[in-house]
């Protein structure tokens, strides 16, 4: 079958967020390859993100457990999953059970989802699992993550009690109000800082995840290795409608 002539709109959109990635990440000192883009397909059909796909990305990402375990054994095996926000105990077996090329869990809040990530990885027999640590930079009640203070303790407990994790970095959502994300970002800043000092690591071996739609230029500039795009790829999430 050809090609269609016309690349759709999710490619256009993917060509022109990787390109201001490498500007922002130029204007920071480091190159494109310094920053992964995990495309977030939340709400949107399996025939998007083969769009993507298709044009060469490989990392994605989404936000649900129930929509990673639908869309993941539908598309290719060599996309680099990752999944993203709060993540219930109870459901991390039946996320690593269907999706074997879950590539990251972006983050572990407290130290029973660590273990149970832990027990889950060792039980299925699957390689050691990525892990970032989430922190509540923004001290939203609403918002998951840790509490700045309690990082190190959380790192040390992922990297030392946690042999079948892989502790990769520290994660942050920021704010909805783009005014105060900077403050968000440094904060997160800070506690790699901590945790690297702490814990005798380089800085380069911590990665940030901090960045979306909104403000991931902003984000790269100021240190992000991981930003997280969803609607400037794949276009307004589509909840249903309630009846």
């Amino acid at each position: 079958m050809a090609a269609p002539a016309v690349e759709g709109a999710a490619v256009t959109a993917l060509r022109a967020v990787l390109h201001r990635v490498r500007r922002a990440a130029e204007r920071s000192g480091r190159s494109a390859g310094d920053v992964r883009v995990v495309a977030v397909g939340k709400t949107k059909p399996v025939s998007l993100i083969n769009q993507v796909y298709d044009a060469g990305h490989r990392c994605f990402g989404e936000n649900y457990v129930q929509e990673i375990v639908e869309k993941a054994p539908q598309l290719p095996e060599d996309i680099a999953w990752h999944f993203i926000g709060h993540l219930q105990s109870n459901k991390v077996k039946t996320l690593l059970t269907a999706v074997p090329n879950l590539d990251m869990v972006e983050g572990v809040d407290n130290e029973k989802l660590a273990n149970h990530l832990d027990r889950a990885v060792s039980n299925i027999g699957r390689q050691p699992l990525k892990v970032l640590v989430q922190v509540n930079t923004s001290g939203e009640a609403s918002k998951s993550g840790i509490n700045p203070s309690d990082c190190v303790d959380l790192v040390k407990h992922v990297k030392l009690g946690c042999p079948n994790l892989e502790f990769s970095g520290l994660m942050t959502i920021g704010m909805p109000d783009y005014t105060s994300t900077p403050e968000n970002f440094k904060t997160l800043l800070d506690c790699r800082a901590k945790v690297c000092e702490v814990l005798g690591m380089a800085e380069s071996q911590c990665e940030l995840s901090m960045g979306m739609s909104g403000d991931f230029e902003q984000a790269i500039e100021i240190g992000s290795t991981n930003v997280r795009i969803g609607s400037t790829i794949f276009g307004p999430r589509e909840y249903p409608k309630k009846k």
